[in-house]
């Protein structure tokens, strides 16, 4: 089974960017779609974008649209989260996740294998 560890979070301030990363190790990470989720302090997990296996196809929440861009880079056994023009609103834990199948998802309960999660702060 994949083991996955998210770096790259930090503290920013709105309108700035980042990435973060994701390393897989322990299993073929192209057998696993990936999705990135974050959860604030109180609030429940939420979905904030997934990809299949090969990159080819991406989905994101509405609230990211247009900001977020999601890619992987399976000879790296990576997964990356490029977060533009921050707002307040992201601040959370972001956390990857893995499920296997190929296809990607916004459904949190598909997700088998999680981070331990980065921390991403937007100053205002």
């Amino acid at each position: 089974q994949v083991q996955l560890v998210e770096s790259g979070g930090g503290l920013v301030q709105a309108g700035d960017s980042l990435r973060l990363s994701c390393a897989a190790s322990g299993g073929t990470f192209s057998n696993y779609a990936m999705g990135w989720f974050r959860q604030d302090q109180g609030k429940e997990r939420e979905f904030v974008a997934a990809i299949n296996w090969s990159g080819a196809s991406t989905i994101y929440a509405d609230s990211v649209k247009g900001r977020f861009t999601i890619s992987r880079d399976n000879a790296k056994n990576t997964l990356y989260l490029q977060m533009n023009s921050l707002k307040p609103e992201d601040t959370a834990v972001y956390y990857c996740g893995a499920r296997f199948s190929r296809y990607a998802t916004d459904l949190k309960y598909t997700y088998a294998t999680w981070g331990q999660g980065t921390q991403v702060t937007v100053s205002s």
